[in-house]
């Protein structure tokens, strides 16, 4: 519906622009105005019946506004204007005819487009003020975490001493990059082809109807869409929406890393790592009590796979563009607007319901770490790599911490090591 909501815009502007230019009388432009204002409150929404998945560039949606907006309008004015006569044996006459009027200077190939431009541009707008909200519950975890010093790991094996907080900051930077890449992507769904007609040479679209076209647009949307330099390239190419979608899944990406951490160093209760722990949403089995999965975390891994794959078919229907005409229009609306909102719902869920909730089990963080072999790094600088390889190979052997090993063998004292311990910078 978003998507039909952006077409019905365009028939707005574009019949206010046509009436401008002294290409459609005041009555027929007050009634389709009017018309358009009914839908865009909330009305006739069961009149829009056509799924998006369809073929011929999306002309069905297409002619399913005008002829709603046609229908509609004429109830209004019955009676009020001579009809246009139609050609004998084709059908009744219509006062407002949803090809001569409301579809005015206007095409399915430059429509359909930009009404996809409009509304993905809103979507990824939303999107981008859950993706605030998602990073600010980062951020307090980060400074909540501050001191929580913690194992860090690489390859899933012991590596250096961290914080649990720069854990989080790290996961609040993703998504500040995330954002930048989408807003990047953004920019150039204001850049339309509206106006172009069939194939972007503007037949049948007078230029002053296309000059107030632009004027009116930004009046009801708010946005500053405008035409793109070539309207011809902006008709036969879709690599915009590819450039979009594929802003979305490297977003994706990262939030379906931060839940797959999350969920490792969640994992237990008892026996796995267990240092962070996560709030309960549901029971987590029909067999084993008290078990508590992690089922926000994969679904947002599964949101990676769906966006993922919403990507290739928005790639693979872009390059199926021929000559003059990005065909395959219909399908990379349907799936791209599909990857917006979903996102848009699970980045908000997975911050309220999962971030917000997130607890640290500081004892068990200390305990893991002063068990790893993490300390050597920071040993190295004072008993040299050799010795301190030596330490952690018998660490692992015998099951001493390097703490005691150090001790033992009397290469610190106690004091000695926590003035190292400290020395790392929190």
């Amino acid at each position: 519906m978003e998507f039909i909501l952006s077409i019905v815009e365009i028939k707005k502007a574009a019949a206010v622009a046509h009436f401008k230019a002294g290409e459609l009388d005041r009555k027929r432009k007050e009634a389709i105005v009017k018309v358009c204002d009914e839908i865009l409150a909330g009305k006739h929404r069961e009149q829009f019946v056509l799924p998006a998945f369809q073929g011929g560039a999306g002309t069905s949606n297409h002619m399913n506004v005008n002829e709603v907006i046609a229908g509609r309008a004429t109830e209004i004015l019955h009676g009020t204007l001579t009809p246009n006569p139609s050609p004998k044996g084709r059908g009744e006459t219509a006062v407002i005819h949803p090809n001569d009027h409301v579809n005015m200077g206007q095409s399915t190939n430059d429509v359909m487009p930009s009404a996809l431009r409009i509304t993905a541009y809103r979507l990824a707008m939303k999107l981008l003020e859950t993706m605030d909200i998602f990073e600010k519950s980062l951020e307090k975890k980060a400074r909540e975490f501050k001191i929580v010093v913690k194992l860090g790991r690489t390859h899933l094996q012991d590596a250096v001493p961290i914080t649990l907080g720069g854990e989080f900051a790290a996961y609040a930077e993703y998504v500040r990059r995330g954002k930048l890449r989408i807003l990047k992507a953004m920019e150039n769904l204001l850049e339309l082809n509206l106006g172009g007609t069939a194939v972007g040479n503007s037949i049948n679209a007078s230029p002053k109807y296309i000059k107030q076209l632009y004027i009116e647009l930004q009046k009801i949307t708010k946005l500053p869409f405008k035409p793109a330099l070539n309207l011809m390239a902006q008709t036969s190419s879709d690599s915009d929406f590819v450039w979009m979608s594929q802003s979305l899944v490297a977003f994706c990406v990262d939030l379906s890393k931060i839940s797959n951490d999350l969920r490792w160093l969640s994992a237990g209760p008892k026996g796995g790592l267990g240092e962070i722990s996560i709030p309960e949403l549901q029971a987590g089995s029909s067999i084993m009590p008290g078990k508590v999965n992690p089922v926000l975390m994969e679904a947002v891994s599964q949101l990676y796979f769906l966006v993922s794959g919403n990507n290739l078919t928005i790639q693979q229907a872009a390059e199926g563009a021929q000559l003059e005409l990005g065909v395959m229009l219909p399908v990379m609306t349907d799936r791209l607007v599909e990857s917006l909102k979903l996102m848009d719902e699970l980045v908000l869920q997975f911050s309220k319901k999962c971030v917000d909730g997130i607890k640290a089990n500081r004892a068990r963080c200390k305990e893991l770490l002063e068990k790893s072999t993490a300390y050597a790094t920071l040993l190295s600088p004072k008993l040299g790599y050799d010795a301190v390889s030596v330490l952690v190979k018998e660490s692992v052997k015998s099951n001493k911490t390097i703490r005691e090993l150090v001790l033992g063998e009397k290469l610190m004292t106690n004091k000695e090591f926590d003035q190292v311990i400290r020395s790392f910078k929190v």
